[in-house]
């Protein structure tokens, strides 16, 4: 994913404010808050010796997956001297986009796509960068700091960062929970040489509670604080490039962008509040949409829809997959039609989980029918590996080849 880093005057300048660091660290923070952000703390621009360890042996495990990007920044991502030696301080800001319902209710609508909710309206990463960018303005031009600006898209240990100024901490399911807000919290980051005090750290509120790591449907967790990525349903339906293994396609059930479970469970969300920034209030028709209208969508009508929308990024083709997925996840033999459609479709990744999505709605007779139409045709490997699976599905006397079988 691209970076995105503003850098604002050489740092080499002293500051010129000479305000006491108390006043001049509420000064910034009352800033922050009038932009819209919703926490604000500071930390030193240094992620601690175990954070960082954590993390490359996430990365020497493999458990990140397709996501080369995060090892191929790895040393800058894990110190933010390598990233900007000149920075002293990073301000880590968060904007609460706490959802108004229970983002699991729409699992027990099978024909509705259940999408994550951070991704149901607009990307949250144009209004934060606007945001950053202002403070940092604020910044360079009354206090004469030199700054940087970041949000998740460039190389940075944020969690870590927004633990260690005390935004809240990273919870069993490693994600960042809040005291005021829950698990629903975007961050942003600016980094400065202005040599502020940090902010005390946040205490790990977890306890013995599991119900994060319990709740996961694909056992993404390989314990407390350890998520292998490859098995997570977010990677899988927005970084996994290919066809989702067999083994978790039926634990995705309707998810068809991201997953919210192990967030949702989280007790600490008893203080979440509903945001009220219009920016992250869910469109209406990203609220409960219909299967079958989604995997209508060609690459054009796709583009349109999601257009400003951090689903736009991972393209038509998989996010049809995904939705295909969905479809035979439904139970109702009605959506066949609509599967049925995409079995010609230009993308493998489509015709694949076409394939997969009729052996579960058909019964036996219709699913061979359609084999024996279509397979004899299909000059892509993991599409036939699909028509065979889907055969021994449908008809347990069939044989299923090695490849077939461990998709």
């Amino acid at each position: 994913m691209p970076t995105s880093s503003d850098r604002q005057r050489p740092a080499t300048s002293p500051p010129s404010d000479q305000r006491p660091a108390g006043d001049l660290k509420a000064a910034i923070r009352e800033r922050a808050l009038a932009l819209g952000f919703d926490a604000v703390g500071f930390a030193r621009a240094e992620v601690a010796p175990a954070a960082r360890a954590e993390f490359l042996e996430f990365l020497a495990a493999g458990c990140h997956g397709d996501m080369d990007w995060l090892a191929a920044k790895a040393e800058r991502r894990a110190d933010p001297q390598t990233l900007w030696p000149e920075a002293r301080t990073v301000i880590v800001l968060g904007q609460n986009y706490g959802p108004a319902d229970d983002p699991l209710a729409l699992l027990d609508r099978p024909d509705r796509a259940a999408i994550s909710v951070y991704a149901r309206n607009a990307d949250y990463h144009d209004l934060m960068k606007k945001r950053l960018k202002a403070l940092a303005r604020w910044l360079h031009e009354d206090l004469k700091a030199g700054v940087k600006v970041f949000v998740d898209t460039a190389p940075v240990m944020e969690k870590p960062l927004a633990q260690a100024a005390g935004l809240g901490w990273q919870g069993k399911h490693s994600n960042l929970v809040s005291l005021d807000l829950g698990s629903w919290l975007f961050l942003g980051e600016v980094f400065t040489d202005l040599a502020l005090t940090p902010d005390a750290a946040e205490a790990d509120h977890c306890g013995s509670c599991r119900r994060c790591l319990e709740v996961c449907p694909t056992q993404a967790f390989l314990g407390p604080y350890r998520l292998d990525a490859r098995r997570c349903i977010s990677y899988l339906t927005i970084e996994h490039k290919g066809h989702i293994p067999r083994e978790f396609r039926r634990a995705m059930c309707n998810r068809i962008y991201g997953c919210d479970d192990c967030l949702a469970v989280c007790p600490w969300n008893k203080f979440a509040q509903r945001t009220t920034e219009p920016h992250f209030l869910p469109r209406a028709e990203l609220t409960a949409p219909r299967l079958k209208d989604l995997a209508e969508l060609d690459d054009a009508t796709f583009r349109s829809v999601f257009a400003g929308s951090p689903i736009k990024r991972i393209g038509r083709d998989r996010f049809v997959r995904n939705v295909l997925i969905a479809l035979g996840n439904s139970g109702d033999a009605a959506l066949a039609a609509t599967a049925e459609q995409r079995l010609d479709d230009p993308s493998p990744l489509v015709r694949a989980m076409a394939v997969w999505a009729l052996s579960r709605l058909l019964p036996e007779a219709g699913f061979l029918a359609l084999r024996r139409r279509h397979a004899p045709g299909e000059d892509d490997p993991a599409v036939r590996a699909e028509w065979q699976a889907g055969e021994a599905a449908v008809h347990p006397g069939a044989e299923i080849s090695e490849s077939a079988s461990t998709r």
